[in-house]
């Protein structure tokens, strides 16, 4: 009679097996254990600062460079653990380096000769592609762009809009129709253009250098908030472009801006659609003429149902903007270069 074949034998009954399955099970271990305690280097993402993030501005955007001493972002916006600078001596313990378009020379003989390893390298403007010259000699320079384009890396608005319950409609005595604050007309930009044909139709109250009649800083909103309407007429045509001559020339001072900019959908993505007139809603500046001067008082007091909801926030401050990367610096792009800054911007 044939004996039974023996069982077979348990794969943990072989030496060897137990000895691989042992490393395997200890090697996963470690794993584990290095993704709990260093997880930015198995998910790509920025290691987390212990010490607070240091950021050297190379040049000081303004050409007066206020006190950055201390801990001035925490003091003056609550955000903590960022330490700005201006020493350049420092550029070995800098995390982030800011370099502002308007200071940088044409090519790169001021420009750190090395970049420690680790260091980000930030582009700011705050300028439309249409008057930011010599990018061109910039192309794989810069990690990160800090621009008012909603699509840069650090996004810097000249203004927005935040929610305040406590507000209420104010609409001060208007004694005008139409203003128009300007210090630099040529008579070939679109704004130019805009203004020469509308005048035919109803008069215009300019104020600034163009008309030397400028306006110092505690007159400006004064002046504008006694007209009904203000041109809030950009100098360029650009996407997002839409700065202080909006938010503060005729929002702060409540009065309804008549903008000239980008397209209308791209200005209601900052703010309500009822709170502004483009240029662009009328068949010709013959029809926006007689649609302000015909407009009655009901109808003029529904451009302000925004103030029961927001208040205007304006950026003014270059500390306030720069304090921003450390508030952006988490979620930010590594081991990226703009290859070709100059097509990024023009785009």
């Amino acid at each position: 009679m044939p004996r039974a074949s023996p069982l077979p034998r348990p794969l943990w009954g072989w030496p060897g097996v137990k000895a691989v399955v042992t490393t395997g099970v200890f090697v996963t271990t470690l794993w584990n254990l290095r993704c709990f305690l260093n997880p930015s280097e198995v998910s790509g993402e920025a290691p987390k600062h212990t010490e607070p993030l240091v950021v050297l501005v190379w040049d000081w955007p303004s050409k007066q460079v206020p006190n950055v001493s201390g801990d001035i972002c925490h003091e003056l916006y609550g955000i903590t653990g960022c330490w700005l600078t201006t020493e350049r001596r420092l550029l070995d313990q800098a995390d982030v380096v800011v370099f502002p378009h308007t200071r940088l020379q044409p090519g790169r003989d001021r420009l750190p000769k090395e970049r420690p390893p680790g260091q980000n390298w930030v582009w700011v403007s705050l300028e439309s592609p249409s008057n930011t010259k010599a990018l061109a000699g910039w192309n794989q320079t810069f990690n990160w762009v800090m621009t008012y384009r909603r699509d840069s890396d650090i996004f810097i608005p000249y203004g927005k809009l935040v929610p305040n319950r406590s507000a209420t409609v104010n609409i001060p005595t208007k004694t005008n129709l139409v203003s128009w604050v300007i210090s630099n007309y040529h008579r070939t930009q679109k704004r130019a253009e805009v203004y020469r044909n509308i005048s035919r139709y109803l008069h215009v109250n300019i104020y600034g250098k163009a008309n030397k009649k400028p306006l110092c800083k505690d007159c400006l909103l004064p002046t504008t908030s006694k007209s009904k309407f203000y041109l809030a007429f950009e100098n360029s045509i650009h996407q997002d472009y839409i700065t202080e001559k909006l938010w503060r020339n005729s929002l702060m001072a409540s009065t309804v801006p008549v903008v000239l900019g980008p397209p209308r959908a791209n200005y209601e993505q900052f703010i309500p659609a009822d709170s502004f007139i483009h240029v662009d809603d009328f068949g010709s500046l013959a029809e926006l003429a007689t649609f302000l001067k015909t407009m009655n008082s009901s109808r003029y007091r529904q451009f302000f149902a925004w103030q029961k909801r927001y208040s205007v926030k304006l950026y003014t401050d270059w500390r306030e903007r720069i304090c921003t990367i450390c508030t952006a610096y988490p979620s930010l792009p590594r081991g990226h270069v703009y290859p070709n800054l100059e097509s990024w911007f023009n785009t």
